[in-house]
């Protein structure tokens, strides 16, 4: 079964096609900025995009940078806050007359970690991170996701923990890369004492 996966990023809209259940890329993805500001228009004009760039016809999986629940958003820190509340599956289904599934952007890449990575064997608990324009989190327990964590916006530091591990934070304060890495490997280890994943 082929499927469009998008991820939409605080910074980026990425699309490729995707054959399930291997998970093999049929094709090289596209990369789009995310429109400024990043409305419901603005952003649901990038995925007709996406869909006309490879011409697809079928299924579009979507991971969204905030928490969703059947479908619409609830939070969209690094988007306008527009979209809370919209039904995003409907919005994008109406717009490009597709079947559409929205989920948190973590927890898609961590379905997909969990199918064909690092978490394919293990059944205990499993934690996977992400770090991008914000932190994401995705949590697995016994195979199971555990939806919409937000383990980005943890206090580190007395601060919201991506203002000081995400990959924007390096950025936009220059940061070596071994500055960097002590204020995320101090992230990680708070995620891991509160979690104490298997994985």
């Amino acid at each position: 079964m082929k499927v469009l996966g998008i991820d939409i990023g605080g910074s980026g809209i990425k699309g490729a096609p995707v054959e399930l259940p291997s998970g093999e890329f049929l094709a090289e993805h596209l990369h789009l900025p995310t429109p400024r500001p990043a409305t419901p228009g603005a952003v649901t004009a990038a995925t007709k995009k996406l869909i006309r760039h490879f011409r697809f016809s079928g299924p579009v999986g979507v991971g969204f940078p905030g928490v969703v629940r059947q479908g619409v958003v609830e939070t969209a820190v690094n988007l306008s806050p527009g979209w809370v509340g919209r039904n995003a599956e409907k919005l994008f289904r109406q717009a490009n007359q597709l079947p559409f599934t929205v989920i948190n952007d973590a927890d898609a890449a961590g379905l997909a970690e969990m199918a064909h990575g690092a978490g394919k064997k293990d059944k205990g608990t499993v934690v996977m991170i992400t770090l991008g324009t914000g932190i994401g989190s995705a949590v697995f327990t016994r195979g199971l996701l555990v939806p919409n964590t937000e383990f980005g916006h943890l206090t580190l530091r007395g601060q919201d923990a991506e203002t000081i591990a995400s990959a924007r934070a390096r950025e936009a304060n220059d940061w070596s890369w071994k500055k960097w890495g002590k204020r995320v490997r101090e992230y990680l280890q708070l995620v891991d004492r509160l979690i104490n994943p298997d994985l």
